[in-house]
Parts: structure tokens; C-alpha cells; sequence
């Protein structure tokens, strides 16, 4: 499949602001399963952009900017895809899957969650692959889609607890349960294409990968009840949402910041490239 993609964040500033300071991870690599045709990015003022990549692999862009009111980041390019049932290959992988154990404060359980947890690992014994599918399953159905609750800052407990949430949420409550059992788990940004035919957007997309003995990393997308498709294109990883989030950054001074963000994802060979704000 090829998904055109395009995402712009813009930020007004009112005051304007002394200055700003953004980590930018909104540049996807390549591997089996995706192909970077086409990628740019294109910024508002006339910063410089420092590309490097962190520590997972993923491919960052240092934005700093002096005193500015508003600041417009432009994303887009053409990323084919093959779909491969779910299983990851061909990464650059920097840590041992262990690493993925670890906990933070966005993906911590409660006692309610370890149970849950637990049950869903002894109902499947020593079947790995699926504990994975069913804990998939059991968010998806415990959980409504919902975007008013949360926010960027919502852990996975509150989220779980609310039983309402965002694909964020659904990422983290499925990485904590996973971990909590035992099973290594990491949070993937990225977009989606809906299958419903909606192209516009309020943001990107969120879901997890899992490790699996003699797979490897295998991706679940507990907001759609799916593995990982040609549908999903995969930006950045991290332990969770703070590690992988497509913009994230500070600023001085200034007074009420305004956010916008908007969204176009569809197959090449649609219809041009129109902005529409969400």
C-alpha cells in the first residue's frame, strides 16, 4: 500500500514567546514491511533544523527559535507498505528486549490491572503470542473511545480506571498489563489509515509492540483490536508516550498557547493534499 501522509502543528503565541525548543519525531525510517519513498519537513521561521537520532534509533529534529508569536511545522511525504501479519523485522534494535520491562510512571499498574493481568496470562499458559491477542481483545472491549478524559499527561491506571481514553491510552494500558506480566512491551507513534474512509484527522496514531520469542516484535493496535497492518505506518518508539511523542518541547515567556493540529492520511493517487484543521 501508499500512504500519503501529511501532518502540520502550529503554535500561536499570544504574548509571543522569548524562545522555543522542539524535539521533533516526525521522520520514519525504513525497514521490512516500510519503505520511505518521499519525506520532508518544512518549518514556519527560518530555524535550523539538527537531525540526530536518540537513543532508541529514531530519527530527531532540534528545533530552536528566538522570540516568535506562532510556529507552523509542516510534515509530508509517501511511505509504502506490506503488510506482515504483525511481526517486525528488520529494525535497528539498540537494547535488549529486556529493556522494555521497565516501568514509568505513565505505564504503572494497579493492584486491579496485575490481576487482570495475571489472569489473562494463565488462562494462556505458555502461549505468549496469545496472552497478547486476548489482553489486545480485553482492552478493547473494557475500554470506550473517548477524547475528552485524558490528555498527553494521563497514565495508564487513570486511563483504565476511567475505561475511557484515547489510542494513547489504550497503548499504555496494554504495555503495562504486558509488562506487569512479564512480557517486554514499548509504545510506537505513528498514523493509521481508517478503513471507514475518513482521511482528516485530529492527531496520529498510537499502539504497541510486544516481544515474542521466535517472532520477535509484534505490533497491536488495542484501540482497532487489530495486529499491526499495511494500514499503519510507524514513526518512533519509546518506553512510552514521552519517548515517542511526534512533537515535544518547551518555551520562555510568553503567555496562552494555542495548539492546532491537522491530520491527512490516504492512499496515493487520491485526491490533492488539502489542510484541514481539527
Amino acid at each position: 500500500m501508499r500512504l500519503r501522509i501529511a501532518h502540520r502543528t502550529s503554535y500561536k503565541y499570544q504574548p509571543p514567546a522569548t524562545g522555543v525548543i522542539q524535539i521533533l519525531r516526525m521522520t520514519p525510517g525504513s525497514h521490512d514491511g516500510q519503505y520511505v519513498a518521499e519525506w520532508q519537513i518544512d518549518v514556519s521561521s527560518d530555524s535550523r533544523l539538527h537531525v540526530h537520532q536518540d537513543a532508541f534509533g529514531n530519527t530527531t529534529h532540534l528545533l530552536s527559535e528566538g522570540p516568535t508569536a506562532d510556529l507552523t511545522i509542516n510534515v509530508q511525504g509517501l511511505i509504502e507498505t506490506h503488510d506482515t501479519g504483525g511481526v517486525l523485522r528488520g529494525t535497528d534494535e539498540r537494547f535488549p528486549p529486556s529493556l522494555f520491562l521497565r516501568s514509568t510512571a505513565l505505564t504503572t499498574v494497579n493492584p486491579a490491572m496485575a490481576m487482570f493481568s495475571r489472569e489473562l496470562r494463565a488462562e494462556s499458559e505458555d502461549d505468549v503470542l496469545g496472552f497478547l491477542h486476548a489482553l489486545m481483545v480485553q482492552i478493547n472491549e473494557h475500554m470506550t473511545f473517548d477524547e475528552d478524559p485524558t490528555n498527553s499527561g494521563t497514565s495508564a491506571l487513570e486511563a483504565f480506571g476511567l475505561k475511557r481514553g484515547v489510542c494513547q491510552d489504550y497503548a499504555h494500558i496494554f504495555i503495562a498489563c504486558a509488562r506487569s506480566a512479564g512480557v517486554p512491551a514499548r509504545f510506537v507513534s505513528g498514523h493509521f489509515l481508517r478503513s471507514d474512509g475518513v482521511v482528516h484527522q485530529q492527531a496520529g496514531h498510537a499502539w504497541a509492540e510486544a516481544f515474542v520469542h521466535d517472532l520477535g516484535w509484534v505490533g497491536f493496535d488495542p484501540a482497532n483490536g487489530i495486529c499491526t497492518t499495511d494500514a499503519h505506518a510507524r514513526f518512533a518508539i519509546g518506553l512510552d508516550y514521552l519517548g515517542a511523542a511526534p512533537v515535544r518541547g518547551t518555551r520562555y515567556g510568553g503567555g496562552m498557547e494555542t495548539l492546532t493540529v491537522a491530520v491527512k492520511v490516504e492512499q496515493a493517487g487520491g485526491r490533492q493534499h488539502q489542510w484541514q484543521s481539527q
